[in-house]
């Protein structure tokens, strides 16, 4: 029996080494287009979420995506880029409106803004107008989250999204 496993070796071997470019290439591209992310924010109310990078983004899809670099975000969240995950209320071509501290979408309400960070930092008014095209108007049911609300997250474009997410966990 030791002799037929000492024979068996090499090629045994030799096979695993010829079928490791066969199994990375499907895994590889797996992850092209899949991730596991874990929320550390309060914004969200799960903290596990598969994100798809390619997935269509349409009204309701949570999207990860960076936000734009400020002293706010920094602030807030640590230096480097952070991912932000929001739920996407308004699509290319709705408009956004603002009326005091409240934001409409289409003429609906859907959030209202804060004047400052509970860390005391400025807020200011989000942009108004219609959605340009490639880009949303994101929010979350936080009343303290930072989002599309405030001029410092402004719409999300494609060139910040990494991708739509659904929560695991």
């Amino acid at each position: 029996m030791s002799a037929l496993i000492s024979r068996l070796k090499r090629p045994i071997i030799l096979a695993m080494l010829v079928a490791i470019p066969f199994l990375y290439a499907p895994i590889a591209k797996f992850s092209d287009n899949h991730a596991l992310l874990i929320n550390a924010s309060p914004s969200l109310p799960n903290w596990a979420f598969w994100l798809e990078k390619h997935a269509r983004i349409e009204r309701g899809s949570l999207i990860f995506f960076e936000p734009p670099a400020s002293r706010l975000v920094e602030a807030h969240f640590g230096e480097g880029a952070q991912l932000f995950g929001k739920r996407v209320l308004g699509v290319p071509g709705d408009v956004v409106s603002h009326r005091g501290h409240e934001v409409f979408i289409n003429g609906r309400k859907i959030a209202a803004r804060l004047d400052e960070t509970r860390l005391g930092i400025a807020l200011h008014k989000g942009p108004e107008g219609p959605i340009p095209d490639g880009c949303f108007y994101t929010g979350t049911s936080h009343q303290r989250g930072l989002d599309s609300r405030y001029a410092e997250i402004g719409f999300v474009c494609r060139g910040q999204i990494l991708g739509s997410g659904r929560a695991i966990l």
